[in-house]
């Protein structure tokens, strides 16, 4: 079985490209989704521990979340050194499920897959990248989104011209969604 990691910056289209392996029966395992999933389960509790008050009616309130660990590094490191391991026990469930049922190609969508040094742990790489403009208009219309909240992630994650120097395969996702589809397919040819 192949492993392709999918990474690229906030709004650069990975969660578009992430549904269209899917489509083409792809199993993809996302670390947001997996956040989420972890944020309104049982662990979510462990979360609440380390930062008190951000657990309401059983989900963590990412807005009380946010406000915890913006801007605080050793708060951050906390809050990642609590949900990394978590995201990871899921994968390892999702990677052994996919073998089992006899997978050529699985996706693992990694948003901070080089900065975490997961490009060891892939077969391939998948950048999706678009111009800053582009990047800055899609996150600046996601609900309770910043300019400030934006800038602060994006000094997390490595600039997006090493990301794509680093790549084994780029999708330019400014180009439409019919190309995207078809730079999908293709790897899919080459890699399943």
């Amino acid at each position: 079985m192949k492993i392709l990691g999918l990474t690229g910056s906030i709004g650069m289209g990975k969660s578009t490209t992430a549904a269209m392996f899917e489509a083409l029966g792809v199993p993809v395992h996302g670390s947001d989704a997996a956040v989420h999933r972890i944020y309104a389960g049982p662990r979510a509790r462990l979360i609440d521990d380390a930062f008190p008050g951000t657990l309401h009616h059983g989900v963590i309130d990412r807005t009380a979340l946010s406000r915890a660990v913006v801007g605080n590094p050793d708060a951050l490191a906390r809050l990642e050194g609590i949900v990394h391991p978590l995201v990871r026990e899921a994968e390892a469930e999702f990677l052994g499920a996919s073998r089992r049922d006899g997978h050529p190609l699985v996706v693992l969508d990694i948003p901070l897959l080089f900065e975490t040094g997961r490009e060891a742990d892939v077969d391939a790489v998948l950048v999706v990248t678009a111009p800053e403009s582009i990047q800055r208009d899609r996150v600046l219309a996601r609900p309770g989104m910043t300019a400030q909240k934006l800038d602060a992630i994006l000094a997390r994650q490595m600039p997006d011209a090493e990301k794509r120097a680093k790549a084994d395969f780029v999708i330019d996702t400014a180009s439409g969604l019919d190309a995207a589809r078809a730079a999908v397919e293709a790897i899919v040819r080459h890699l399943g």
